[in-house]
Order: C-alpha cells, then sequence, then structure tokens
C-alpha cells in the first residue's frame, strides 16, 4: 500500500484507502466545492478564508493532511472521514 502518490514530480499523500467509495465521492464533491469557492471569492476580492477552512476540512476526511492516516486505528480513521461528512454535509 502506497502512502504517496507522484503527480508531476510532486509528492503528495495518497487518500486513505479505507475510506469506502461513496464516502471518498462525498468529500471528494466537498473538495472541489470548497476549491471552487476559493477561485470565486478572489475574483471577487472577497475573503477566501471560510472556503479555504473546508478545503482543509475535506482534505483531512480524506486522509491527505493532519495525523497521517496510516498512523491511525481503523477507528480512528473511520471517526476522522465521518466527522469530515458530518461537517462538509
Amino acid at each position: 500500500m502506497d502512502h504517496y502518490v507522484v503527480i508531476k514530480g510532486r509528492r503528495w499523500r495518497a487518500t486513505d484507502p479505507a475510506i469506502p467509495e461513496e464516502a471518498a465521492a462525498q468529500l471528494r464533491r466537498a473538495l472541489m466545492a470548497a476549491r471552487r469557492d476559493v477561485g470565486a471569492a478572489l475574483r471577487k476580492d472577497e475573503d477566501p478564508k471560510p472556503a479555504r477552512a473546508r478545503v482543509q476540512a475535506a482534505k483531512v476526511a480524506l486522509g491527505e493532511r493532519g495525523v497521517p492516516w496510516w498512523e491511525q486505528t481503523l477507528e480512528q480513521r473511520r471517526e476522522r472521514w465521518e466527522r469530515g461528512l458530518r461537517d462538509l454535509g
């Protein structure tokens, strides 16, 4: 199991493979919506901090930021993505 992916020569933390596909898809949709909101806020010269906080929450829920998922128990990992789904839903 790889903990990282390499994209254009840069190493990124991989999404937690224990997340059920439906939950991971919901979190990815929330992540992309938050990223779009960051761009929209910047174009409108508005504060992007709320949207950036949602990006961070989605990335943590996916296991791509925060405590590495491979250092967590399966229970901790499940709690992390379920909390993300609640907070971002």
